[in-house]
């Protein structure tokens, strides 16, 4: 079994129909997402699921409530055809020092933006991230996040499907791994079309996306 990369926040479930592939988790799983909340200007809304401890699931998709963005969606929603594993994220203890740490290995995070949005009940979450602009395009490489004063996504009680493993493909693994080395997480690796594969548990046994 693949060992969980240390630092692990989320992994990013990303679909052009959001309710479509919510339900689809359901289904498989028998665990329903929760409603995580609306990132206004973007266009996009996320369901939630705990992967356990501190790290959960982002489900994340078109928001038909919200006008059209005046700039692409979050994680290229609109161009893919169907769901997918996109990316994933690590929360390192200081997220200045990590950013600095990879550039001095020859990897470019990208700059820091501060982000926010609510919950569905009330409740302000406010955090800072790398924009992703100079990373990866296979979204193999983490992106990195820091939470900021107020509760982490987790905090509020998600419904749970504990991960058991996390697994990537690569065409060219010697590409990759200094990459990955520079942020800081192993990550399982084997030769293939560029992919991110994940293995979690549920009530109706293990469920791989």
């Amino acid at each position: 079994m693949n060992a969980i990369p240390a630092q692990l926040d989320h992994l990013v479930l990303a679909t052009p129909d959001l309710a479509a592939t919510v339900a689809d988790f359901t289904r498989r799983t028998g665990v329903a997402p929760a409603p995580g909340g609306v990132h206004i200007g973007f266009g996009t809304r996320n369901y939630l699921v705990s992967l356990g401890g501190r790290s959960y699931l982002e489900i994340i998709g078109p928001d038909p409530e919200q006008p059209e963005p005046s700039g692409p969606r979050p994680f290229d929603v609109d161009d893919l055809a169907v769901a997918r594993t996109v990316t994933w994220a690590i929360s390192p203890p200081d997220l200045d020092a990590a950013v600095a740490g990879a550039r001095a290995r020859g990897y470019d995070p990208g700059r820091i933006h501060p982000m926010s949005r609510r919950r569905p009940d009330g409740a302000l979450l406010e955090w800072r991230l790398t924009d992703g602009e100079t990373a990866h395009p296979s979204g193999l490489v983490p992106f990195l996040i820091d939470w900021q004063v107020s509760d982490h996504p987790t905090a509020s009680g998600l419904p749970a499907t504990p991960l058991l493993t996390l697994s990537a493909t690569a065409p060219d693994l010697d590409e990759i791994r200094p990459l990955l080395a520079a942020v800081g997480p192993e990550l399982a690796l084997s030769e293939g079309p560029f992919g991110l594969s994940f293995t979690v548990g549920t009530p109706r046994g293990q469920v791989t996306f």
